[in-house]
């Protein structure tokens, strides 16, 4: 299958055409837009952990309120998503767009870390009880999450208009993806592990702005080196059988009950997990790292698969195997883990106490990854075959990711909040694990 680089190619060039010049400077520069992705999740990611923890300090923390964070912090990265293909011209350079909002996102983490203490102050004076209290505690999260997290959402579909939306350029799109969850496992480490644990939130911030500039500054340094036009439909290349138009409705509702199931199972299987590992940051911070570590290998899978095997019927049956995966991590967190006969600190003396903890954290994060790994591998994969589906030469790729990861942001944010705030609560655990798998 041909591959059309990241620079256009008209539709009135016949096959002898000789290529467009910086056609292959920009196919060079693909890997390193990979690195890219990876500094840009990490910011993200630390980002994520910080305002966490500063709003929960301003305006409480409670489940409730953590759930309803959760949707504004997605829901705002669906907006960018959507709004992003739909505002801007086809004609701006990808990388250069990219790199604006780079420098906007940082920008905004700086006034959301001296920001929230005041709007907090303004919150702690109004706040009331029971509905009055839910609806202002979203209210506040909205003004400081949404204008950021409008940005993130914005990047994939940025840098989407970089390749064209052929099979190939479609599995690079899905590498970035995996690129971006593999930055945001080292930006939860790295915040949950060590910024916040031996410095403060202003630090952490911080290193998150300076990810962002040095993200953006390379990013226009590529645009410099590499020219960009409009990548339209080229006449010339083989014929691509894609999905009609009047079924593209069945791939988004599969993504977004793949997003559903996803935050609704990462609900359940932290809830369950802290019981075992303690209710701690870290203990955050290693679920979500693993989570995002399997979600990154099975978007790099899906991006391989994408390119050799039907990709419709390879979502299909990631969709069957997440019955499986849920079924079995149901089954580990309550017949099968509580009763491993492992207690690191038996055999631990006063002096070795560091060595219990590591221990402990070589053991937490093995039983992490016996849980959620299956289950995040084939979440992963659902994405880029999700794209691979309803992809088709000459389409604006910028819509086709922003339309993709809307719809499984969506089921996210559904899934994230009706788990935590109405599962759990009303059926339990098991239960809502029988229902997901469902």
């Amino acid at each position: 299958m041909e591959y059309y680089p990241p620079v256009t190619i008209d539709d009135t060039v016949g096959p002898a055409a000789s290529p467009e010049p910086g056609q292959d400077a920009g196919q060079r520069w693909l890997p390193a837009l990979l690195l890219l992705f990876i500094g840009s999740g990490c910011a993200a990611l630390i980002y994520e952990v910080v305002w966490f923890q500063l709003l929960q300090l301003s305006i409480g923390s409670s489940a409730v309120s953590l759930g309803v964070l959760l949707g504004i912090f997605m829901g705002g990265m669906c907006l960018g998503s959507l709004l992003l293909p739909k505002y801007l011209d086809r004609q701006l350079h990808p990388l250069k767009v990219y790199a604006a909002i780079e420098i906007g996102i940082g920008i905004f983490g700086i006034l959301v870390l001296y920001g929230v203490p005041v709007v907090g102050r303004l919150y702690t004076s109004i706040a009331g009880t029971g509905q009055v209290n839910l609806v202002l505690r979203a209210i506040v999260a909205g003004i400081c999450l949404l204008p950021p997290t409008l940005l993130m959402g914005a990047t994939l579909p940025a840098i989407a208009r970089w390749v064209a939306t052929t099979p190939r350029g479609v599995s690079w799109l899905g590498y970035f993806y995996g690129g971006n969850l593999a930055g945001a496992v080292a930006g939860s480490l790295l915040a949950g592990y060590y910024l916040l644990r031996v410095f403060d939130m202003s630090v952490a911030t911080f290193v998150a702005v300076a990810l962002n500039v040095i993200v953006a500054t390379l990013a226009t340094m590529v645009a410099r080196l590499t020219p960009h036009t409009v990548i339209t439909a080229d006449d010339s290349a083989p014929a691509v059988p894609a999905l009609p138009r009047d079924q593209w409705s069945i791939v988004y509702i599969a993504i977004a009950l793949s997003g559903l199931t996803a935050l609704g199972s990462e609900v359940v299987w932290t809830r369950q997990l802290s019981l075992l590992f303690g209710a701690t940051t870290y203990t955050f911070s290693l679920i979500l790292a693993v989570f995002l570590v399997g979600l990154g290998i099975g978007s790099s899978l899906g991006s391989a698969l994408g390119r050799t095997i039907s990709a419709r019927t390879a979502l299909g049956w990631c969709q069957l195997g997440l019955c499986a995966a849920i079924a079995w991590a149901g089954y580990t967190t309550s017949a099968s883990m509580p009763y491993w006969p492992i207690n690191p600190s038996i055999n631990a003396t006063v002096g070795a106490q560091a060595d219990v903890n590591w221990i402990n954290f070589q053991l937490d994060l093995m039983r992490g990854v016996w849980v959620m790994l299956p289950g995040a591998i084939l979440w992963g994969a659902s994405f880029p075959l999700a794209l691979a589906s309803v992809a088709a030469p000459g389409q604006d790729s910028a819509r086709l990711v922003g339309g993709v990861y809307a719809s499984n942001t969506v089921g996210a944010i559904v899934g994230a909040l009706v788990t935590s705030l109405a599962l759990v609560g009303t059926v339990g655990s098991q239960r809502t694990q029988q229902v997901l798998s469902t």
